[in-house]
């Protein structure tokens, strides 16, 4: 009430002009309730004044003793070249061996002994079947028979013609006869030698088309030999492409479950074309010891061309999840750069987008880096 009183004077009404102020007895209540209504407002926004001065100057000198608490890391850069990056074309190829054969028996007969199995390894001259030979064993030896008695009837008429009592004639035709039966025997000798069937190099069975038992016969296959210790890739190059292909040229190819790529040598390529398909065929001789097997899928990355390109050392790229950063060193930080990568080499990154020619990028130390933290330089 003694507020209210207060405000009621024409003393109360002069100092405080701009509080509304009624006139009327009885409502000096509506007074007081503007009048705290209008107090509680400035001392809130005075509150909120204070409170934003005091914490404005706090936070910046948080922020800056959290920025001084990162110490300097020793780094070592490179600048971002710009290179000549070959373009290539994929194209399939398969693995094969550089020394293969497919063994047939030259004659006919029934196979009686096949020493082998699937996967075996055989030296050069290793037995891998045995024929009957009871026909052939009496061919040798009718044959045998034969030029025992051509040589006998040959030394008689020799006799009587050096006696000069038969003709010339008839010694020529004895001496005919003679050399005739000694061919026939060679030959059953050669047949008896085609009764076994030996390898004719140091391999693997890779296939066996057929067993103890079976009938073998010239053209009919018994067994797949393969020397994997000399593989080649063959693969059918578009014609577009051969000519940029030589002898000699030295070609990355990828193989499955091969981390890297191999390199091949173009050891032959076909003088002709094929015309249904326009491809060339190519074969290219790989490194001895290759973990790679005969039959297996590979692609020849063949050349098409050279591209400018940005590119960086592989270990400037740091991976962090799904995205790729590079450090870019400005006056002694280290600023983290989003990049694009395309095509990878061996030692080298290709780079799409994120950087530009002569960035300083950090390529030893970038995997413990922050965004912002001040570096030496090595």
């Amino acid at each position: 009430m003694h507020l209210m009183k207060s405000l009621d004077s024409p003393d109360a009404r002069a100092s405080c002009p701009m509080l509304p102020f009624e006139q009327r007895k009885g409502e000096g209540w509506l007074v007081s309730k503007r009048v705290s209504a209008r107090l509680g407002t400035a001392v809130a926004l005075g509150s909120l004044l204070a409170l934003a001065a005091g914490c404005g100057p706090r936070h910046e000198a948080s922020g800056a003793r959290a920025q001084a608490t990162v110490p300097p890391a020793p780094v070592r850069v490179q600048p971002v070249v710009t290179s000549d990056l070959a373009s290539h074309e994929e194209v399939v190829g398969t693995v094969r061996a550089r020394v293969r054969a497919t063994l047939e028996a030259k004659i006919s007969g029934r196979i009686a002994e096949m020493p082998v199995r699937l996967g075996q390894k055989v030296e050069a001259g290793q037995l891998v079947a045995r024929l009957e030979a009871a026909e052939v064993r009496a061919r040798l030896e009718q044959a045998e028979a034969a030029l025992q008695q051509t040589e006998r009837e040959l030394k008689r008429v020799k006799s009587l013609y050096e006696q000069q009592a038969t003709t010339r004639a008839e010694y020529e035709n004895a001496e005919s006869r003679f050399l005739v039966a000694k061919g026939t025997l060679e030959e059953a000798r050669a047949m008896l030698a085609y009764v076994e069937v030996r390898a004719p190099f140091q391999g693997v069975v890779t296939r066996k088309w057929a067993d103890v038992g079976d009938l073998a016969a010239p053209g009919k296959p018994l067994v797949n030999l393969e020397d994997p210790q000399h593989l080649q890739v063959e693969a059918d190059i578009p014609e577009a492409l051969a000519g940029r292909i030589g002898l000699g040229a030295k070609l990355a190819i990828r193989a499955d479950g091969v981390p890297n790529n191999l390199v091949g040598t173009v050891e032959e390529i076909a003088p002709v074309a094929d015309s249904l398909s326009r491809t060339v065929q190519v074969k290219l001789d790989l490194p001895a010891g290759a973990p790679v097997r005969p039959g297996q899928f590979a692609r020849l990355l063949a050349p098409v061309g050279e591209t400018k390109t940005l590119s960086v050392p592989a270990s400037a790229v740091v991976r962090r999840g799904q995205l790729e950063l590079v450090f870019v060193v400005t006056t002694n930080t280290a600023q983290l750069h989003l990049v694009k990568t395309g095509r990878h080499t061996s030692d080298a990154v290709e780079i799409v987008s994120g950087l530009d020619a002569g960035d300083s990028v950090v390529v030893e130390g970038a995997q413990r880096l922050v965004d912002g933290q001040p570096v030496t330089l090595q």
